[in-house]
């Protein structure tokens, strides 16, 4: 049985995130899609703290699409920070961001980053992205690999 595995995108930018639920849709992708806007949101989000606490409503993630640059912590703490957390070892990453500096590339790949991919130009381009996710980063047979027990992850 397919299940619908849940994505978090991490964005700061509203006019970013309406155009990746537009694209989402174009491209059916089906899979619930939640939103936080900073990196201490992500890090509640995956420790299921404050407003995130319930796991039916927010479910663990089995991808993550993350900014670099948000407020609070950016992303490349939020990547130390994942990584660092054997809970989440089998989340994946893709980082989604404006940025095309080599420097970041290579930060965000030594800090366990699966994925780097420049935010497209244009809207078609977005939806090109948004069906290459709907193949094996989205696709899942059985339970997400993410552990589910409400273990109570490190402090950052």
């Amino acid at each position: 049985m397919n299940i619908l595995v849940p994505i978090l995108l991490a964005e700061d930018n509203d006019d970013d995130v309406s155009l990746t639920r537009r694209a989402f849709e174009r491209a059916r992708v089906l899979n619930p899609l939640h939103v936080v806007s900073d990196g201490e949101q992500v890090v509640a989000y995956l420790k299921g703290e404050g407003l995130y606490m319930n796991r039916a409503e927010y479910p663990l993630p089995n991808l993550l699409l993350l900014d670099l640059r948000m407020p609070k912590k950016d992303g490349f703490e939020v990547l130390g920070w994942i990584r660092s957390q054997p809970a989440l070892q089998s989340l994946r990453i893709v980082v989604l961001t404006s940025s095309a500096e080599v420097r970041d590339v290579n930060l965000a790949f030594s800090l366990g980053a699966d994925a780097f991919m420049i935010k497209p130009a244009d809207f078609l381009r977005l939806v090109e992205f948004s069906e290459a996710l709907g193949g094996s980063w989205l696709w899942a047979e059985g339970e997400p690999a993410l552990k589910r027990e409400r273990a109570k992850l490190e402090a950052p």
